[in-house]
């Protein structure tokens, strides 16, 4: 299934994508994408019903983000070994573990705010795991059953706010809609390996990654794992994977966005997100 929230901002009601291509509205069967839903008998509830007698929803309703409620947004640093390569950092031993602020999060098409101040801003096309149940010290076999589905992300960063100023990379990644999620959480009987899918992203229509999940460092399973060992997972949590080669930040010389430029992203099997850069006033 390809699950969904769609309306205003702050106001999102669940959907799912029907095989005919429309939006069809779930208010009537659950309160949201989130929580309880994303388990496995929530998933299963929603995949009893038939999505052709559901409302359909109105072509060109915004999508929100495709999962509410996440109370963490957990990210992966230099998880793809080339991506390290062009910043210049060396393949990490362990995981590299940073936290995006969930305000962060927004619509796959919400437009990209650069911030005040910002001369960087950077994009990375990003694998995103949204979880499906509690997980604590859960073992790397059985990792993939905490999963609900997979998403699209992109972890939008300010390479100054967050390598060039005293502290830690947060700052650089939580600024308003640096998160957009989807446009869907596709579950994960859709996805039969999540360590191979195609990735893109472009800019102003000039592709700019072109890499694949087959590159990570740590896979998905491995990440669940080794992350369920220093906390608890909840349903709604989302971890960003890293991103492959191919950022503003790695190239020479180094390009960010700016207000009016057009980034474009997707992930094979998973949806497309188009987003528009403004100035922060």
């Amino acid at each position: 299934m390809k699950l969904l929230r769609h309306g205003e901002r702050g106001s999102e009601k669940p959907g799912l994508l029907h095989e005919d291509g429309t939006i069809r509205d779930l208010s009537g069967i659950v309160p949201d994408i989130a929580g309880a839903v994303l388990g496995d008998e929530g998933l299963d509830a929603i995949r009893a019903v038939d999505p052709s007698g559901l409302p359909q929803v109105d072509a060109g309703t915004r999508l929100g983000a495709c999962v509410g409620g996440t109370g963490k947004f957990i990210c992966i640093g230099l998880n793809y070994a080339d991506h390290a390569a062009e910043s210049n950092l060396p393949v990490p031993p362990e995981p590299v573990i940073f936290m995006k602020a969930t305000s962060a999060i927004c619509g796959p098409n919400d437009p990209i705010i650069i911030p005040r101040g910002s001369e960087k801003t950077d994009w990375e096309v990003e694998l995103a795991v949204i979880i499906g149940r509690h997980a604590k010290y859960v073992t790397e076999a059985d990792a993939l059953s905490y999963v609900a589905g997979y998403a699209v992300a992109n972890d939008v960063s300010e390479r100054a706010f967050q390598a060039e100023r005293a502290g830690q990379w947060t700052k650089g990644k939580s600024c308003d809609n640096f998160g957009p999620l989807g446009p869907w959480l596709v579950t994960r009987d859709e996805v039969s390996d999540p360590q191979d899918l195609n990735m893109y992203c472009r800019v102003n229509g000039e592709t700019m990654q072109n890499g694949s999940t087959r590159t990570m460092v740590y896979g998905v399973a491995h990440l669940v794992s080794y992350l369920s060992q220093f906390m608890s997972l909840h349903p709604g949590d989302v971890i960003s994977t890293g991103t492959p080669p191919g950022v503003g930040l790695g190239m020479k010389p180094p390009r960010y966005l700016r207000s009016g430029e057009v980034v474009e992203l997707g992930i094979q099997g998973l949806g497309d997100q188009r987003q528009v850069c403004v100035n922060d006033e």
